[in-house]
């Protein structure tokens, strides 16, 4: 499972990246998170952050029926949304390389002794 201390810093990219493919929902957003391996993220974490980003601009949001209950509220990036997405993939391809060369150099350090 991944500690939620690393988890903080790219959630809110993850959940703009769910988003991006396609309209949806809050649980249905937690849902996908777990397949990917992300481990169980509650409601109670998804949506302060989809209000965050809603409060950001970068998502929008329209409540729509539901064939199970009450009104769902389904999301969708807004145009800033899209290129805040595009910056999040952006710097987090960058940081992944840089922790690849680093933790890589380490390896190649330690087998040198």
């Amino acid at each position: 499972m991944i500690p939620s201390q690393m988890l903080k810093g790219t959630l809110e990219g993850c959940i703009l990246a769910i988003i991006s493919d396609q309209e949806t929902y809050g649980y249905e957003i937690s849902q996908q998170l777990q397949a990917y391996g992300f481990g169980k993220i509650t409601e109670g974490t998804i949506y302060p952050l989809l209000l965050r980003l809603e409060k950001n601009g970068w998502v929008q949001s329209v409540y729509r029926p539901s064939e199970l209950g009450p009104k769902r509220k389904y999301y969708s990036l807004s145009p800033q949304g899209q290129q805040e997405y595009r910056q999040f993939v952006e710097h987090y391809r960058e940081l992944t390389q840089a922790v690849d060369r680093l933790l890589s150099d380490r390896k190649k350090e330690a087998a040198s002794l």
